[in-house]
């Protein structure tokens, strides 16, 4: 079995690292690099890119809404044609430091709320899948399984690449457990590590009310702008490799 192993990365706030990305970079196989928008800036996309060729480790463009004052965490109204175009800008931005480093761009994962919005939204989802289409036909875009964006993807001609996230709680719909809400995000090495042999191994994921989901899941996230994030992504890991799971990049 196999499976990938991403992280978000490059969300450098006023140029301070939110992440040990030099660290990350080491665990992972690819890494959803913050496009400026949320977090980040030219340098850190640079920075981030050459980090990825170093590791070898697949670049992925981690597009969100224009909302550096909330971490690209809030929800925010707007229109389906201004969302295609800033996720071009976005696409634009990290190309052009990728092209530097002597890389690509593999994929597209949104970021924060923009990602949540876009598992229910389709005229959102719509918007984003377009943008990517239009920039390169053909790049995947990841997200969750069964949602809008994987719509939207079939819709557009893109790979879809199924995440699940091994530090998040999810709710009994599989959606995400809000992070304003207590227990929606996990900390503990053991209990993530088994999370992520389950997922792959039987697509299961006991959600936060207790009851067994059912994933499918390309993907695996641990979240760089967690503290233990490295921990986390050591354990995984090792929990992974002793049941015979390899991590390799799906592009």
């Amino acid at each position: 079995m196999r499976v990938d192993l991403n992280s978000d990365l490059g969300e450098t706030v006023d140029g301070h690292p939110t992440a040990d990305d030099a660290a990350m970079f080491r665990l992972i196989s690819s890494a959803n690099i913050a496009c400026g928008f949320h977090a980040g800036d030219a340098d850190s996309m640079l920075a981030s890119c050459r980090l990825a060729v170093e590791n070898d480790v697949s670049v992925g463009a981690h597009v969100s809404y224009r909302d550096r004052a909330h971490f690209g965490r809030a929800d925010l109204e707007v229109l389906p044609a201004v969302l295609t175009d800033e996720v071009t800008e976005q696409l634009a931005a990290l190309a052009e430091a990728a092209h530097e480093a002597g890389t690509g761009i593999r994929y597209v994962k949104p970021h924060g709320a923009l990602y949540n919005k876009i598992v229910s939204d389709d005229r959102r989802a719509d918007a984003v899948a377009r943008a990517i289409a239009e920039f390169s036909p053909g790049l995947p875009l990841m997200g969750l399984g069964g949602s809008a964006a994987e719509r939207a993807a079939v819709r557009h001609s893109l790979p879809f690449v199924r995440e699940a996230f091994v530090d998040r709680a999810y709710q009994h719909n599989g959606a995400l457990v809000p992070r304003k809400l207590p227990g929606a995000v996990l900390h503990g090495t053991s209990e993530v590590a088994e999370r992520a042999v389950a997922m792959v191994s039987e697509g299961t994921v006991r959600a936060i009310d207790g009851r067994m989901l059912q994933v499918e899941v390309d993907s695996l996230c641990v979240h760089g702008d967690t503290p233990d994030s490295v921990e986390m992504a050591t354990a995984v890991r090792r929990a992974l490799a002793a049941a015979g799971i390899e991590i390799g990049a799906f592009a």
